[in-house]
C-alpha cells in the first residue's frame, strides 16, 4: 500500500531542514516560560482533589480485596472438595 510508513522508518528521527539543537540555557528559559503558563490549583482545590483521590483509592482497595478474598475461598473450596 502506498502512504504507509515502514517499521524501519517509523523509528527514525525527523530531519527537518533549518533546525538546530537548542542549547541548555535556551531550553531552561523555555521550560520556565511554560511553567509560568501553568494554572496551579489553590490550596482548597488541592485538599479537595487529595481527599477525592484517597477515597477512590480506599474504595478500590476494598473492592479488590473483597474480590480476592471471595475468589480465594472459591478456589480453595473447589480444590478441597467443598470441605473446610
Amino acid at each position: 500500500m502506498e502512504g504507509n510508513v515502514s517499521d524501519a522508518k517509523a523509528h527514525e528521527p525527523r530531519a527537518e531542514k533549518g533546525t538546530s539543537r537548542t542549547n541548555p540555557v535556551t531550553f531552561l528559559r523555555q521550560v520556565i516560560a511554560e511553567l509560568r503558563k501553568v494554572v496551579w490549583p489553590t490550596q482548597k482545590q488541592l485538599v479537595t482533589y487529595f481527599i477525592v483521590v484517597m477515597v477512590f483509592v480506599v474504595v478500590m482497595m476494598t473492592l479488590v480485596s473483597l474480590m480476592d478474598l471471595g475468589f480465594g475461598r472459591l478456589v480453595f473450596w473447589a480444590f478441597t472438595g467443598g470441605t473446610n
